[in-house]
């Protein structure tokens, strides 16, 4: 599946690239704010703030891979994400599903109920929540 993005750029799903964590950080804000000027982002980032020439800078890289487009208010431009928040975690998690568990889905649900306790009515209720969706 590929996404066309802004006048330039396209990511495939299966090749998106991990973000690193500043980045991340930067996209989660606009994912959170929908659409935001540089110093928005800035002081939406947790402390210590980066100076606003570094927040500036990385938002221009997004900008050039595609993550994100803008929109220019003169010289001064409002960045809104341009890939969706689910689409970054859906290829987050099939990256860590490959990477750690074989590619196996059951290998990695079983992991995360047996590491993260899950109760077995938990667990029932979710297995009737999906069937629910089936349906």
């Amino acid at each position: 599946m590929r996404l066309y993005l802004s006048h330039h750029t396209d990511i495939n799903l299966r090749s998106m690239r991990k973000l690193n964590p500043k980045e991340e950080e930067i996209m989660q804000v606009l994912w959170q704010m929908g659409k935001a000027f540089v110093k928005e982002i800035r002081t939406a980032l947790p402390e210590p703030q980066p100076p606003t020439t570094t927040v500036s800078s990385i938002v221009r890289k997004l900008e050039a891979e595609g993550w994100i487009d803008h929109e220019a208010f003169g010289k001064t431009y409002r960045y809104f994400p341009v890939i969706k928040q689910e689409a970054y975690v859906k290829s987050s998690f099939k990256r860590m599903m490959n990477n750690y568990f074989d590619g196996s889905p059951s290998r990695l649900l079983s992991y995360f109920v047996k590491e993260e306790n899950v109760d077995t009515d938990e667990l029932n209720q979710l297995l009737k929540d999906l069937e629910d969706e089936k349906s």
